[in-house]
């Protein structure tokens, strides 16, 4: 069962303001969630990063081969996992080996969360009415066009009227350069 956009935006609003943090991995140590960071190469299909629960223990694992930029996007899509998803992952982790397919409503709302925790709404507004492209928004806003697609879907369903020239899939992650 898929979760809802409005519970989405408000567990990522949650995380934010009940730790008084922004930063994803702050929010994790903030939330008793282990952080760690792992070399696991930039070859691709390399892991970027997973999320595991066993014995009401949590740990965010990150690619530490991966830029700074990409590992906290990394750090939140796993929180991400790590706030929507812990009852269901038990002694399973989400990774991108498993998961990451255009189908998996588990990914997709990760990338939403994410995208949620990451973006404020202002800041991306900001950033188009400095007449930036799509594309030059996201880049000026450190994040892949994909995730700034995501946020989009997200801010359509709170009333703004955008379009993203894009689709992007649940699996983006998978093959952004790092």
């Amino acid at each position: 069962m898929m979760i809802s956009y409005e519970s989405i935006s408000q567990a990522a609003c949650n995380a934010m303001s009940g730790t008084g943090k922004t930063d994803p991995f702050r929010i994790c140590e903030a939330l008793g969630i282990l952080t760690l960071f792992e070399p696991m190469g930039t070859f691709p299909g390399a892991c970027k990063g997973f999320f595991l629960a066993q014995s009401r223990k949590m740990a965010v694992t990150v690619n530490s081969d991966l830029s700074e930029e990409l590992q906290r996007i990394i750090c939140a899509h796993e929180l991400g996992h790590a706030v929507l998803h812990r009852k269901g992952a038990g002694l399973k982790a989400f990774h991108d080996f498993i998961l990451f397919d255009t189908v998996s409503h588990y990914e997709y709302e990760a990338n939403l969360f994410a995208a949620e925790l990451l973006l404020r709404d202002k800041e991306v507004l900001a950033a188009l009415n400095d007449d930036l492209s799509f594309f030059q928004a996201a880049q000026a806003l450190n994040v892949p066009a994909e995730l700034l697609d995501f946020k989009f879907r997200a801010m359509k369903r709170k009333g703004y009227k955008l379009d993203a020239p894009i689709s992007a899939r649940s699996d983006f992650l998978k093959n952004v350069k790092g």
